[in-house]
């Protein structure tokens, strides 16, 4: 599936920015599961530098300076992305959980593909004992890790509420787990930290979810958004095997990957320093379009 992806954010701010630096981490990755065949990145105003490069978890960066007084910035990344995930297959046919655990940790790689990086808790993916209980329930003794991954994110579809309202980015796993609402980036957290508290290798994965409107209505542009789940290392055979713990969906075509990382933070799309007094307002608009929907509008 062939996917043509528009993300733009603009920042509007109460008095001028005299200096900005922004680390941007827009581009897709191409992988196994994905190809990205174009990608740009326009910035507004113009910067005075830029610097590609790559992040410690694969990802790729664009750096920019802007060191002229402006009072909006505007990022648009605008990407072609062929993505051609293989189905995940039976989950029962995959192998138990605690030989996975083992595996992990014997690991002698430090290569971000590999399992090592995410085995271990960081300050928003901490261990948390009720968040560790929670996840056990769904890895039995023996069970399949591919299953127990998938009764894990089912149970928590269930047990949990999507509300935008109830969190913001600065909210802790331990804050969303005990209210049981939050949004895509709390629930990957909370699955994560759930999963490396049972010493399995999870990653966090930040991108887009194609959307599907309502029959006979157009899509509407920028009213998609973006999405984040979770990857738990399966062992050699299996690789990496995604989880959508916000849809109870095991991730194939409908997922477009940005990047992977740790936790949210080692994946923002933006971040950097700004120098201004004044407060900033903040809009983000994302299209996720189909090209076989391209061309049927055509």
């Amino acid at each position: 599936m062939i996917y043509s992806l528009r993300h733009r954010t603009t920042y509007d701010y109460e008095d001028d920015v005299t200096f900005a630096r922004c680390v941007l981490r827009l581009t897709p990755r191409s992988s196994a599961t994905q190809t990205v065949l174009k990608s740009i990145i326009n910035v507004t105003p113009k910067p005075s530098a830029t610097r590609e490069g790559r992040g410690p978890f694969g990802e790729q960066t664009l750096t920019v300076i802007i060191d002229r007084p402006h009072d909006e910035l505007v990022i648009e990344a605008r990407s072609t992305v062929d993505v051609h995930a293989p189905r995940v297959g039976d989950p029962a046919d995959s192998p138990p959980w605690e030989v996975v655990r083992s595996l992990g940790y014997e690991t002698a790689s430090l290569a971000p593909e590999g399992p090592a990086p995410y085995l271990y808790p960081t300050r928003r993916t901490p261990t948390v004992p009720a968040i560790t209980d929670y996840a056990r329930t769904s890895f039995t003794p023996g069970r399949p890790i591919i299953e127990a991954g998938a009764d894990l994110m089912t149970r928590m579809r269930a047990d949990f509420v999507y509300d935008p309202e109830a969190t913001n980015v600065s909210t802790t796993v331990r804050e969303a787990f005990a209210e049981r609402h939050g949004v895509c980036q709390d629930f990957a957290h909370i699955m994560i930290s759930g999963l490396r508290g049972l010493g399995l290798a999870a990653a966090y994965v930040s991108g887009y979810l194609r959307t599907v409107p309502p029959p006979g209505k157009p899509r509407l542009e920028g009213a998609d958004a973006t999405h984040a789940w979770v990857s738990i290392w399966c062992g050699e055979a299996r690789g990496w095997i995604s989880f959508d713990p916000t849809n109870a969906v095991l991730v194939e075509n409908d997922h477009i990957v940005l990047a992977v990382g740790r936790d949210y933070s080692d994946v923002a799309p933006i971040d950097g320093v700004i120098l201004a007094p004044g407060v900033q307002t903040l809009k983000v608009e994302v299209a996720v379009i189909p090209n076989d929907e391209q061309a049927t509008a055509a």
